[in-house]
């Protein structure tokens, strides 16, 4: 079931479509045959820029969890035996310093759909009844509905480029990703299994798995990944030094 065929979403996509048309046509004079893929991401840009409090919010939660992660290990070793006084320790914890387990939860869920209904529109051939011309815009000569994984039985030198520059882009993204901000110390013994070494370690790659959706979803939303993966990296890396974890 689509949930854009709903009323409400499908007028909020048909605007999201609209938004990047008009931005596309903007665009025309200095970016000719390629202005709907800077308008992607141009689009792209404002939107992460707008979400930039959710960020820092986020990079809060993230210095605040791990400073009050050794108070919580100390906290479940004393009272490992008495799980209900173990709850009641930490939650205290919490209020004591003004925080909730799930203070970093709240932004990603803010902005979660306002980032789909984005990306939805480069996954819809029609919108709201109508055909969506933005598929059919091109970038380099490759329309921005063409999908990799779908042309490889007739895979052009243009698709295989155009795909290429962006595959390897967000593949260097991700390693730079993995390497900048896995865990600096081992986690202890009788911490939480999802803190092992080889937990870790899988937790590490799911950046790839960006590069992994590109080769299967058209163009359009191929130009989204990678500029949102970029935009994403800088601006962790950023709020990382203004926050930095103990």
């Amino acid at each position: 079931m689509d949930l854009f065929a709903f009323p409400p979403l499908t007028a909020l996509l048909d605007t999201a479509y609209r938004v990047l048309m008009g931005v596309s046509d903007l665009l025309t004079p200095l970016a000719g045959a390629a202005s709907a893929a800077l308008a992607i991401a141009v689009i792209t840009l404002l939107v992460r820029a707008a979400l930039i409090p959710t960020g820092i919010s986020q990079a809060r939660s993230e210095q605040v969890r791990t400073r009050l992660a050794p108070r919580l290990r100390e906290i479940q070793r004393r009272f490992r035996k008495n799980p209900e006084r173990m709850q009641r320790e930490m939650m205290q914890l919490y209020r004591d310093e003004k925080t909730s387990p799930l203070a970093g939860i709240l932004p990603a869920l803010i902005q979660a759909p306002i980032v789909g209904l984005i990306y939805a529109v480069f996954l819809h051939p029609t919108v709201a009844g109508h055909p969506n011309d933005l598929l059919t815009e091109e970038l380099l000569g490759v329309p921005l509905g063409a999908r990799l994984v779908g042309s490889l039985g007739e895979l052009s030198v243009e698709v295989a480029v155009v795909f290429g520059i962006l595959i390897v882009l967000m593949a260097v993204v991700a390693e730079v990703t993995r390497r900048v901000f896995r865990p600096a110390i081992p986690p202890e013994p009788d911490s939480s299994p999802l803190a092992s070494g080889g937990v870790q370690r899988v937790l590490g790659f799911l950046p790839y798995l960006t590069v992994v959706f590109a080769a299967f979803v058209p163009l359009a939303a191929a130009i989204y990944l990678a500029v949102t993966v970029t935009w994403t990296l800088g601006q962790r890396w950023i709020l990382r030094r203004i926050y930095p974890l103990a």
